[in-house]
């Protein structure tokens, strides 16, 4: 007999919570904000709108699916099963954060706070869960590419929206980079990083880079099978160029960075808690994925 599909709910502690754990009670939260000028009340009404979404999206659940819950903080531990569907409750990095963990279970965005939100990933209301979710596995979806780094030991990061190479600090990164096509040349570079970044993350991070450098390149479109990528502050000397600082990646087309540093790392969507580790004389690959989150339209 198959498994009766199952729902995952995917949310995070909210702001109010995170207050209350860390300072004891509601009156001591309030008083630490009050004394800087904030009003916890506001904070409130949002914990209170994101447990009532919380609280309609469970109760659309088919009673004949399994369902659980997963925190944001523990998702680096869960094991999505092939049978899920994936409903996100809150924010649209919270999809993005989750996209890395999936192998093409389809992800339902549910906006908790509309109006903050810009919505672009969680695109739905409480109310529209109970008619997508009996659907989630063969109604249209939309599938965003995404990006992965794989690195000559076997590890491999994946991410929506961009993955960052360099320093955990704020050291000076030091590494030599190429391309697929150069006929094996790279060109040692001292810089603050590499973003490489697609559609999705074209509304964020990578973007802010894009339109410093005069936004010269075409941004990719959410679903195109092509990447953005930007050296940050390369710095020139006698022994570090800069004259491969930014371009495109087609489909097949890989970046190559050879670590010349005692230890960089490469993390995904801002989550540098899960990043991988990369040491003297290691080779990182990144390019298009071949993999893509299947968001519920």
């Amino acid at each position: 007999m198959s498994l009766a599909p199952r729902v995952v709910i995917v949310h995070r502690r909210t702001e109010y919570e995170e207050l209350v754990a860390h300072h004891g009670t509601h009156g001591q939260a309030a008083f630490f904000l009050s004394s800087r000028g904030r009003d916890i009340a506001e904070i409130a009404e949002r914990h209170h709108r994101t447990r009532r979404a919380l609280a309609e999206v469970t109760s659309a659940i088919p009673l004949t699916w399994r369902q659980t819950r997963v925190e944001r903080a523990d998702l680096d531990r869960f094991l999505f099963a092939p049978e899920d569907a994936v409903v996100v409750v809150g924010q649209d990095g919270l999809v993005a954060n989750v996209a890395k963990y999936l192998a093409g279970q389809p992800v339902l965005g549910i906006d908790t706070d509309p109006g903050r939100n810009p919505g672009v990933l969680v695109r739905h209301r409480p109310a529209d869960a109970a008619a997508l979710l009996p659907s989630a596995f063969t109604g249209a979806v939309d599938e965003l590419t995404m990006v992965e780094a794989v690195a000559d030991d076997t590890q491999r990061l994946l991410a929506l929206n961009e993955i960052y190479l360099g320093a955990a600090g704020h050291q000076t990164a030091r590494y030599r980079l190429g391309l697929d096509g150069h006929r094996g040349a790279a060109e040692a570079q001292a810089s603050s990083g590499v973003l490489v970044g697609t559609g999705t993350g074209a509304t964020g991070w990578i973007r802010s880079v894009w339109q410093e450098r005069g936004g010269g390149l075409p941004l990719p479109g959410r679903d195109e099978a092509r990447l953005l990528w930007f050296v940050r502050e390369a710095w020139p000397s006698p022994a570090t160029g800069t004259s491969l600082v930014a371009g495109q990646l087609a489909a097949a087309a890989r970046l190559h960075v050879t670590v010349e540093s005692e230890r960089l790392i490469a993390f995904g969507d801002g989550m540098e808690a899960d990043a991988l580790e990369l040491t003297w004389g290691q080779t990182v690959r990144v390019g298009v994925a071949g993999t893509a989150l299947r968001l519920v339209g």
